[in-house]
């Protein structure tokens, strides 16, 4: 860890490319000190605060895997003991393993469910012990248009993002009274390596505006929530896809 600062500290889950990439440097514009985490890309993450460093902001590179219970712990403590707070929170750490319900592997469900939905608990509880002790904070959970619509082939997928928005709302409910915010940004297809080998004229033709999103159209939505401008949003789920309904 690093030298303490006073720039407001925002951790960022699964920061090493796309999304959360975007995600980190948007922050990091913003003002915040970022913590890159990364479960395997060390390169990724190192590109990523590159990309943070270039415009004038910093960030802490720490790698753990949202998954494990105690690596988790480890890393919110290390980052309390080297900064003053946690003030933002990005769950955006998440997985693929697509397949028919019916000929899906056991583990393809647990791996899934694992990091979008169990990462979310063993980041956000002890994230937010702390953010409910300084009374403040604002939590966002990257979901997907596949927990509200549903997607064929993503059972495991939509189950896990359907969790977490209503994971979510409930929590935002706990904790609105005691300053801290807890909302969901529901990103369509987004030009990431998650859907590299799709063909792009098929996911096209179901999206109103007949496009791909930028990562940084989701990334300018999370720093909203993060931001003193979504003072009295809480318990939301954003959608940023183009017009999918």
């Amino acid at each position: 860890m690093e030298t303490p600062t006073k720039k407001k500290v925002a951790i960022v889950t699964g920061a090493s490319r796309g999304i959360g990439r975007a995600i980190s440097t948007e922050l990091a514009r913003s003002g915040y000190h970022v913590v890159i985490n990364y479960r395997s890309d060390e390169r990724g993450a190192i590109e990523t605060r590159e990309k943070i460093k270039q415009e004038g902001g910093d960030g802490t590179i720490m790698q753990f895997d949202v998954v494990d219970p105690a690596a988790t712990q480890a890393a919110i403590d290390a980052v309390l003991k080297s900064f003053d707070s946690i003030d933002v929170l990005v769950n955006n750490a998440g997985i693929t393993a697509d397949g028919l319900f019916v000929f899906m592997p056991r583990r393809d469900w647990k791996s899934v469910i694992d990091v979008s939905l169990n990462g979310f608990y063993n980041m956000t509880k002890p994230v937010l012990e702390k953010m409910v002790v300084q009374k403040s904070g604002s939590i966002v959970s990257i979901a997907s248009v596949a927990g509200l619509i549903g997607h064929r082939g993503q059972a495991n997928y939509a189950a896990a993002k359907a969790g977490l928005i209503g994971a979510s709302r409930v929590v935002a409910s706990e904790v609105a009274r005691l300053g801290v915010r807890v909302n969901v940004v529901a990103p369509g297809p987004i030009e990431t390596e998650m859907i590299k080998d799709v063909p792009m004229g098929n996911i096209k033709a179901l999206i109103p505006m007949a496009r791909i999103g930028k990562p940084e159209e989701v990334a300018t939505v999370v720093r909203f929530l993060c931001s003193k401008d979504a003072s009295y949003v809480t318990g939301q789920v954003i959608s940023v896809n183009g017009g999918m309904v």
